[in-house]
């Protein structure tokens, strides 16, 4: 498969480094953030989910640890709503312009305000989605942060996952 995605094309275009992994992707995973990391061997929590949520009014994105829950009260708070909820696949689909288990934060259809649980910034590297299913792209949380303009915030459900 063609390795090239609107995700690829948004990072080379902002001269960031990255590595690619490609893994079998299986769409009858339970969680499918947990199966990437697995067939890649990499720590859970270095493996960020992108979820799409409305927080308030506002399409949002969040990156949180594949090994961990995101806590909608505190998506909300940290994007100063009231309220978030998970947005239906098929208006994640639409905003994205990705097919659900290959949700990228890079290079979507219209972009969103961007959050990143505050825990992935420890890391040397994380790994998100690469814009089609069973391709990951690795790179600092730094140029992550850059390129998308994401606000640290802790995203997570407190002691759990």
């Amino acid at each position: 498969m063609a390795k090239a995605t609107p995700a690829t094309a948004a990072l080379r275009t902002a001269g960031v480094v990255f590595t690619l992994h490609e893994y079998d992707y299986d769409p009858g995973a339970a969680r499918i953030g947990l199966q990437a990391a697995a067939a890649l061997g990499v720590e859970p929590a270095r493996l960020l989910k992108t979820l799409m949520a409305r927080a308030g009014a506002t399409a949002v994105c969040a990156l949180v640890p594949s090994d961990r829950e995101l806590s909608l009260k505190r998506l909300a708070a940290a994007a100063g709503a009231k309220d978030a909820a998970m947005l239906a696949p098929a208006e994640a689909e639409r905003l994205t312009g990705y097919r659900v288990g290959g949700i990228s934060p890079f290079g979507q259809r219209r972009r969103v305000p961007t959050f990143v649980d505050a825990a992935a910034l420890a890391f040397a590297t994380v790994i998100v989605n690469g814009g089609r299913r069973g391709l990951q792209i690795e790179l600092a949380p730094a140029d992550l942060v850059r390129v998308l303009g994401a606000r640290p915030a802790p995203l997570t459900a407190a002691g759990g996952t």
